[in-house]
């Protein structure tokens, strides 16, 4: 698979420092507004900021469909009332999507494994940044995460036969929380045919 400007897919990023999900929107909502004490006040914009970040993911049922690539017979549950829009073609098969808003993507595809790699070959080829925040590599799947600017990336490979079956996902670090839920349904539903 080629460079990819969605998530991280083998372009070098730094870890975002901090910690996760609305702590650390509440910790530099604090630290900007909490002179003078008005740290209650600050705390309680923070978690307000949060309320709302959160429930623009999960305000709506989130009505799901299958995916599927024919060509390679991969499949994924794929939400389709949060990815509504159409992004483009990825490197061998599948399609990318964003929110209407553009704020998150999702890449389904599929790639030949040109050299055989094992998944932990292939990761390293790839180059993927020190600092990950997330990794598991096994004898048939890779899935990693981290942090790029204020944004969280997550990207799970199935290997199969002489494919690469791929999720990349890219959703706004402030909803980390929101989208778990989301990205878990994504991550263990893929399959290669």
């Amino acid at each position: 698979m080629a460079k990819d400007q969605a998530s991280w897919n083998v372009i070098g990023l730094a870890a975002f420092p901090g910690k996760k999900g609305c702590s650390r929107l509440a910790a530099y909502v604090s630290v900007g507004v909490c002179e003078g004490g008005a740290l209650m006040k600050a705390t309680t914009l923070a978690m307000a900021i949060c309320a709302v970040s959160a429930a623009s993911v999960s305000a709506q049922p989130i009505r799901w469909t299958i995916y599927r690539i024919p060509q390679t017979g991969t499949s994924v549950d794929f939400p389709s009332s949060i990815f509504t829009e159409e992004a483009g073609r990825p490197d061998g098969y599948g399609q990318r999507f964003r929110t209407a808003d553009g704020r998150a993507d999702l890449t389904i595809q599929a790639a030949p494994n040109v050299g055989s790699d094992s998944p932990a070959v292939f990761l390293a080829k790839k180059g993927p940044p020190a600092r990950i925040q997330y990794k598991r590599v096994t004898p048939r799947f890779f899935a990693v995460s981290s942090y790029k600017g204020d944004k969280v990336w997550y990207d799970r490979c199935n290997f199969s036969g002489r494919l690469v079956h791929c999720v990349l996902i890219n959703y706004p670090a402030s909803e980390e929380r929101a989208w778990d839920e989301i990205v878990t349904r994504i991550s263990l539903s893929l399959n290669g045919g």
